[in-house]
């Protein structure tokens, strides 16, 4: 069934567009103090005790079937401890801003997956046309000469990292959506547990325990866990199960334009100009992809 977006909808998406704008910034002044295995496992035990904080409060209680256990660990993965992860490694190589315009190609990746998984979004020629110019907009970005070199050995590394946790968040969605009918704060925290139980034994074992940081790196990464990670998956699993994966994916259209303004304005991070024509093309291959439906709902 199609699912029409909310008001609420979409006070939630530009309310998370902010939210996880701002977590890139976030990443890389946690990890002035903190590894990055670190900075994942941190920001998810304490978005996870946050959100469950949340349930507890408005008197939810958790559903623990096989099957949802099953979807919430996907989720936990997928959309929580394996991106996390990934982008708070890259960041050590790419700026803030590179990497939240990575997450511009996360609709991309839902339009492909979504044609397989989701039913009454199969994919027309014209999305599939749409997909194919995004995917232009992403050579772009990946590119040699898209920014200024950090001189690090692993930068090309890092770029695909930051690509692999855009298509991780999109698979991540897709699961989300498929997910048996359950309370979205439930099955937040449940997803977030699971991803606890990943990236806690992992920071422990490869890390040890975590170092006395500074202020600064200390405030970023409790800011990661209480909003990109605790409140937004109250925001992010309530809309796709209102409005489905594909309009969620839409927040990623401003999601780098926050990273890059809070990149130059909070880090001084240089703005380079070809990022302009990367997202461009990116943005010009969704509105394709989604025209015709947006031209079939206007009269309604």
């Amino acid at each position: 069934m199609p699912h029409t977006p909310t008001f609420g909808n979409w006070i939630g998406l530009i309310a998370l567009g902010l939210i996880w704008g701002a977590s890139f910034p976030g990443v890389t002044i946690a990890l002035e103090g903190f590894s990055p295995v670190w900075v994942a496992a941190g920001r998810i035990v304490i978005g996870a005790v946050t959100l469950s904080l949340i349930a507890v409060f408005m008197g939810v209680k958790l559903r623990m079937s096989p099957a949802i256990m099953a979807y919430a660990a996907g989720m936990g993965v997928l959309s929580n401890a394996l991106p996390f992860f990934l982008l708070s490694w890259s960041q050590q190589h790419v700026t803030s801003g590179f990497a939240g315009i990575t997450m511009a190609a996360i609709p991309l990746f839902v339009i492909g997956l979504a044609h397989f998984f989701v039913m009454g979004e199969g994919l027309t020629r014209q999305k599939a046309s749409g997909f194919l110019l995004g995917l232009v907009g992403v050579a772009v970005l990946i590119g040699p000469g898209v920014f200024a070199a950090s001189g690090s050995e692993f930068e090309a590394a890092a770029r695909l990292g930051c690509l692999a946790a855009a298509l991780s968040y999109a698979i991540g969605a897709i699961i989300t959506r498929r997910c048996p009918d359950v309370h979205p704060v439930g099955f937040g925290v449940l997803a977030l547990w699971v991803a606890s139980a990943v990236m806690l034994p992992a920071a422990l074992i490869t890390d040890g325990l975590p170092p006395l940081a500074d202020t600064r790196p200390l405030l970023a990464l409790l800011y990661l866990g209480l909003l990109p990670t605790g409140f937004a998956t109250l925001l992010l699993v309530g809309i796709i199960r209102s409005a489905g994966p594909s309009f969620l994916s839409q927040v990623n259209y401003h999601v780098p334009v926050w990273s890059v303004l809070l990149g130059v304005f909070v880090l001084a991070e240089e703005l380079p100009g070809r990022f302009i024509l990367a997202l461009a093309i990116i943005i010009a291959g969704l509105m394709l992809a989604r025209r015709k439906g947006l031209q079939a709902r206007a009269p309604a």
